[in-house]
């Protein structure tokens, strides 16, 4: 236990930030994330059940067990991911300018990596009859349970890495080994020429939960004979905000993931386990329990659903447009309004940046947070009324949302002084414009 120092208020703060809360985390969630499948998948998506003696007796019956078939399926695809965005064409692009005054350097080829994954999954499974196109949901439970196992060691090795051999001066050692576990040390480590919150986070994570989704598809299709307008929909909105986070990867790279949270089980074991386990129940629920919804009801969801994706997509890209042309564009149709910022690193140098502070960022400070809720939404109705669970990605990105919105601000707020008070005083909502 370290020694710290302070006042005993500021002692017990740091403890549960630095220690407690942390801890709790890295013992509780991988039970949770897989506890939540079983659910979907034995309990019918009943929360209810789960609090009685019967439900937990259906967990305990079907807990899975790390297996070398879901071991060889993860390190395969990691390996097919990693050989794509190392070996695949793709213009080379920098993301922003570390603390430590470094920019690392990103090959920007998602969308045809995306384009290639799902034809090999596809000519595997229809084309060459390799696998069942339901494999990942048929295996679904080992797969969370042995990426749970093999990612608790990996961060080990990352933090190892950090202390012994970091990438970058951007290392850090935080105040204790928990926090330094569960936070990260690394900033942005690589491995051969490879970032790997790029890697992780990108090609593992998005790439992943792309494929899973249409293989619970194709599993539902595969066992029944039939593909529900409820799962076809759900998939479809998921399907497409995947390949819009792949044409917009670039911008990805100035996100606050990227730039300022470090590289250990929050981010690591987030993206690798928490992300295909819980960003999918909408899909895994729809698949165990199929249900067709009125025609009309499912087009509505996809008209709002892709319309959400763009705006999501189209504020992102104003905001990556101006940048790049240092204000030199238009935003709906006239010159921007910007603030024009400078910062300091810690290497001492200063750094010019553009605050936009027109088109959809002048309705709120983090306005493509919204439609991207809206989306998530939709991808949950088709689930209908009668359960909670297909219901907790977006309740869980909500929450996620805002508490992001403080820490983005409060480090802005670090980071460009007086500028990001201009811009607060200028744009006065966090997400939803008039309302918060």
């Amino acid at each position: 236990m370290p020694a710290w120092t302070g006042s005993l208020e500021s002692r017990r703060a740091e403890f549960l930030r630095g220690f407690l809360w942390p801890l709790a985390l890295v013992v509780l969630t991988p039970p949770t994330v897989v506890v939540l499948w079983e659910t979907c998948r034995y309990l019918g998506g009943s929360l209810w059940r789960l609090t009685t003696a019967d439900g937990w007796d259906v967990i305990g019956d079907h807990f899975p067990a790390p297996t070398w078939t879901a071991a060889g399926i993860i390190v395969g695809f990691l390996a097919f991911e990693a050989l794509l965005l190392r070996f695949l064409p793709g213009r080379h692009d920098h993301g922003p300018v570390t603390p430590a005054g470094q920019r690392p350097r990103y090959r920007l080829n998602g969308v045809a990596a995306w384009a290639v994954t799902h034809a090999a999954f596809l000519a595997g499974s229809y084309g060459l009859h390799w696998f069942s196109p339901g494999v990942l949901y048929a295996r679904f439970g080992e797969l969370l349970i042995t990426m749970c196992a093999s990612c608790l060691v990996l961060c080990w090795l990352l933090y190892l890495k950090g202390r012994y051999a970091p990438s970058s001066a951007d290392a850090g050692a935080n105040r204790t080994l928990v926090m330094d576990y569960f936070w990260g040390v690394e900033l942005h480590p690589s491995v051969f020429g490879i970032d790997l919150k790029q890697l992780f986070n990108c090609r593992f994570g998005m790439m992943g939960w792309s494929l899973l989704v249409v293989s619970f598809a194709g599993y539902q299709h595969h066992t029944t004979g039939h593909l529900t307008n409820a799962l076809a929909v759900s998939v479809l909105l998921q399907v497409v905000y995947i390949v819009k986070f792949f044409v917009w990867e670039g911008g990805y790279f100035a996100s606050l993931d990227v730039m300022h949270d470090r590289f250990g089980y929050y981010l690591c074991w987030g993206v690798t386990t928490w992300l295909p386990g819980v960003y999918t129940l909408a899909a895994q629920y729809l698949t165990a329990n199929p249900r067709d919804i009125p025609a009309p009801a499912a087009v509505a969801l996809l008209v709002v659903g892709l319309g959400a994706i763009w705006v999501n997509y189209d504020a992102d890209r104003q905001r990556q447009r101006t940048r790049r042309t240092d204000g030199r564009t238009r935003v709906w149709g006239r010159p921007p309004e910007l603030i024009r910022a400078r910062y300091t690193t810690d290497d001492g140098r200063t750094h010019d940046s553009l605050l936009l502070v027109s088109g959809w960022w002048g309705l709120a400070r983090h306005f493509h947070y919204l439609p991207e809720l809206v989306a998530a939404l939709t991808w949950s109705l088709p689930a209908g009324p009668g359960r909670l669970l297909p219901y907790f990605y977006p309740i869980f990105l909500a929450i996620l949302l805002v508490d992001r919105t403080g820490r983005d601000d409060r480090r802005c707020a670090a980071k460009y002084g007086p500028y990001w008070d201009e811009y607060r005083r200028r744009v006065r909502w966090r997400i939803v414009p008039y309302v918060f």
